[in-house]
């Protein structure tokens, strides 16, 4: 089954582009989401969590979002930890979501794709960029958080321009009709490959 992995800076939309794939169709897997479930619900990732960042990990057992945000965003040590942790996990959910499914190719969406190193999980990849002004604006009124969080965040996902040299496909995301007809184009292009074969 081929798979489109979709990613892009905070703030770019990548989400916005998946649920335009998963609108016509297309089944849609967010590493994201899926990641702070396992988080939440697996008590060895929890275990592990804990042991590198102290019992404030977790509030009466829930993941303790915005304290492991300042360490990680502040220390890539850590950050680096908390992935060695998540993402082995979130790979074997995403295997057998993927196995059982009757589907022509899947989108999984993956913020740190490139930061991972997992190009070669996937058969296309697309990144989703927008203006790194707008992108500022749509996180501080999505979710409240400071201007200097998010350029600590922005620092610490690669460059666009990095992102775009490895990438099969291209949306710069700021007017929804277009990113829609984009959304369209590079469906037809998969779905093409797939007949061809």
């Amino acid at each position: 089954m081929i798979v489109l992995g979709i990613t892009g800076g905070i703030g770019s939309g990548k989400t916005t582009v998946s649920e335009m794939f998963s609108s016509i169709g297309v089944p849609v897997y967010n590493a994201d989401i899926e990641a702070k479930k396992i988080m939440e619900s697996s008590e060895s990732v929890k275990a592990k969590i804990c042991s590198k960042f102290g019992d404030r990990a977790y509030v009466n057992g829930n993941l303790n979002k915005n304290f492991i945000s300042e360490k990680i965003f502040k220390n890539k040590s850590l950050l680096n930890d908390i992935n060695k942790i998540v993402h082995p996990e979130v790979y074997s959910h995403f295997s057998e979501w993927q196995s059982s499914l009757n589907s022509l190719y899947v989108v999984k969406e993956v913020a740190i794709l490139f930061e991972l190193k997992t190009e070669n999980q996937f058969n296309f990849i697309l990144t989703v960029t927008a203006p790194e002004k707008i992108r500022i604006q749509r996180i501080i009124k999505r979710d409240g958080k400071s201007k200097e969080l998010v350029l600590s965040i922005i620092d610490n996902q690669s460059k666009d321009s990095e992102k775009i040299k490895k990438s099969d496909f291209v949306i710069v995301n700021i007017c929804k009709q277009k990113t829609l007809k984009n959304v369209y184009d590079i469906h037809e292009k998969i779905i093409n490959s797939i007949v061809k074969k």
